[in-house]
This record gives structure tokens, sequence and C-alpha cells, in this order.
């Protein structure tokens, strides 16, 4: 069956539940004067929960979702939800664009039209893309997994279907970050032969014991890696061992989820303690909303647990497809090259001037030069 359109819809029904549970929140306390010390601040939690009931309107942020090319494809017996816009340039090159967690497809919106429709955002018409941005299966518009199994890698295999068979392209390329940085690495492992190139964000997590020749650079940033575990992991270590336990209190209250999402979008971008620096409270709630429509938070953070249980035969194994990477300071640990260099065929290296875990909403132009320049014909990224 080949993929039919599209409209992202949030029933009133949804909506209105949304909106009476979000009226009778029970607060917790706090110490007094403690800020964001101890996870999210109850004063700004309670200001845009305050805004989501009554400043919020989701109407407004569906018809701007819905400009873009939405469908749905049938993939492996499980409805896969995608953008697929088209280039406007000359031969414009397929790109899968991968968002992480706690984010969704949203996360791609402002850097989708710099890609496909560069002429008219200042870019040159060659460097077009065909932007192909899915719902990880699980999260958002595509469907929950009703079985064990669906992991990192299982998720790139799904990919691999939409891209080749569902939507016909014999070969394309690659932009992840966070889940989506683990996604891409499996489908270059897997399938190398129809992967152009891979642009990625972040670090790439040590598998097994450190080499024995490891840089002083390297020594600071697996040092750094360990102590942000210690001081900021904690989600994750819940996403990869006991999801289900932590699924009741966020699947049920919205001022929960609320908290548990927006906290991560302050603590990984580059906004110094003030989140709306960096997100308007329409954007954070676009993103919230769409989780608590679709009642996909628990299988979202399940793909921890699911990627831990079984492991992709890309983990700690070197990459030869040819890659690029764009660190930006405030990412969770922006990586040194040395260390990627052991894992990649590197091509393509830059340190950006600012941003952070969110680039494509953080910094879309930044990240959409990038993307250029790393795939910019004629550079032969198949040699």
């Amino acid at each position: 069956m080949s993929p039919e359109p599209f409209t992202v819809t949030i029933t009133k029904e949804t909506l209105a539940d949304m909106y009476e549970r979000l009226a009778t929140t029970r607060w917790p306390d706090e110490i007094s004067g403690s800020g964001w010390e101890y996870g999210t601040n109850l004063a700004y939690l309670k200001e845009l929960i305050a805004y989501w009931q009554d400043g919020f309107d989701w109407q407004v942020q569906e018809t701007a979702i819905n400009r873009f090319a939405h469908f749905r494809a049938e993939v492996d017996g499980s409805g896969i939800h995608f953008i697929h816009e088209r280039g406007k340039g000359k031969n414009p090159i397929p790109l899968v664009l991968l968002h992480g967690w706690p984010a969704t497809f949203t996360q791609m919106l402002k850097v989708i039209p710099l890609l496909s429709d560069p002429k008219d955002h200042g870019g040159d018409f060659t460097d077009s893309f065909d932007v192909v941005v899915p719902s990880l299966p699980g999260f958002g518009f595509s469907d929950r997994p009703t079985g064990p199994g669906m992991s990192c890698a299982c998720m790139g295999e799904m990919i691999h279907t939409l891209m080749t068979k569902e939507l016909g392209y014999s070969q394309y390329a690659v932009r992840g970050s966070d889940i989506g940085a683990e996604i891409a690495r499996h489908l270059a492992h897997a399938h190398p032969e129809s992967i152009i190139g891979i642009h990625l964000s972040g670090a790439t997590p040590l598998m097994g014991p450190p080499p024995a020749d490891l840089s002083p650079a390297e020594q600071q940033y697996l040092g750094a890696g360990q102590m942000w575990m210690m001081t900021e992991g904690a989600y994750c270590m819940v996403n990869s061992t006991k999801p289900q336990t932590l699924a009741y209190g966020l699947n049920d209250s919205p001022a929960g989820l609320a908290a548990w999402i927006v906290e991560k979008f302050r603590a990984w971008s580059d906004c110094s303690g003030n989140v709306e620096t960096r997100f308007t409270k329409d954007e954070l709630l676009t993103n919230l909303t769409i989780y608590w429509a679709t009642g996909t938070i628990n299988s979202s953070c399940r793909v921890y647990c699911e990627t831990m249980r079984n492991m992709s035969p890309s983990a700690g194994r070197r990459i030869d497809v040819p890659t690029g990477m764009a660190q930006f300071p405030k990412d969770l640990v922006p990586a040194v090259r040395a260390w990627e260099v052991r894992f990649y065929n590197l091509r393509h290296w830059m340190e950006m001037p600012r941003g952070g875990h969110f680039a494509e909403m953080e910094e879309p132009d930044l990240l959409a030069e990038d993307i250029r320049e790393f795939f910019r014909p004629p550079r032969e990224l198949m040699d």
C-alpha cells in the first residue's frame, strides 16, 4: 500500500480532557528559593500550565503544522507518520531527518524549508533536498509498538524500508541527533550501499572498556561524560530499565508530563537557564500536546530499554560511510574530534559558535548551512 496523505488532527474531546486535568493539577511543595536546583521550578511550571490552559491555541499550531505535506505509510505492519517535502532545486538529495527524545517531528519544522527550498531562504537552489521527517515508531502520530523489541536498530530498518520501498529512493542521506544519531549509525552500518552520508550532532557513547591510547582531550571528554551521567542521566537509567513504572504518572498528568520534558529542554539547550530564550511557550506546548494527545510518552521512553536489550550490531564499530559532524557547545557532552575519528569515516567537522541539543529548533540556519556544506556537490561522498 502506497503512502496516504495525512492531516494532523487532535479531537476536541481529547483537548477538553487535557484542559480538565490541567485545571485540577495537584501541585507538590518546593524548597523556598531553590530555583531549578531540585528539578523543574514550581513557579515556572505554574506559569506554563496557566498559559497552556488560557493562552495556547492548538488550532493555530495545527494549521501551521499542516502546511507541510504529511503522509502515513504501513511499514512492516506498523503505521509511520512522516512529512515529505520535495526539494525545489535541481536534482535534490533525498534526506531523512531523525529526531530524538523528548522531541517529536516538530523539532524539524524550522529547518525543513531551509533545506527543501534554499533559494527562497538566502541559499543556492542547487543545495536543495527532498526532506523526509518521520515520527519515529512510538512517537507522535506513528503507531505505538504492541510488542517488545522496538530498538533503534529496529527503527532503522523501518526507516530504510520507508525510504527505499515506500518512497522509492535507492540512495539517501541521513541527519540525526540523540536517538536519531543512533538510528543513523545503524543505517550506515547495515545499509552502506544506500546511504550517501550521515550528518550527526552529539557524542558517540563509549561501548565497552576505553582504548588504551586515549589522548588527554579524549580522557577529559570521557570523564565529562561520566560526570554528566551522574548529575543529569537519571532519566536515561529510568528509561533504560523501568519505563513502565514512570509512565503511569506521566500518562495521567499533563502537568507531570510538562515537568518531565520541559526540564530537559532547559538543561540541554543553549539558554543560560532561561528556556524561553530558545523556545517559545507555543513551541514547548506544541511538543507536549502531541505527546499527551497521542499517549506516546511510554512508548517513546521505552526505546531506551529496548535498545539496551537489543543492541545494534553497529554499536562500538567503525562506520565507513562518509560522516559529517556539527558539534554545538551546549549539547549534552560535546564530543572531541580525536574520539569521533575512531568510529567514523569523518569527512567534515564543525564546531558551532552557539546552540545545544535541539539544534534544528535552536539554530536552524547554522545547521542547515552545515548540512548543505557537507552534502554539497561535487563532494564525492561515495568514493
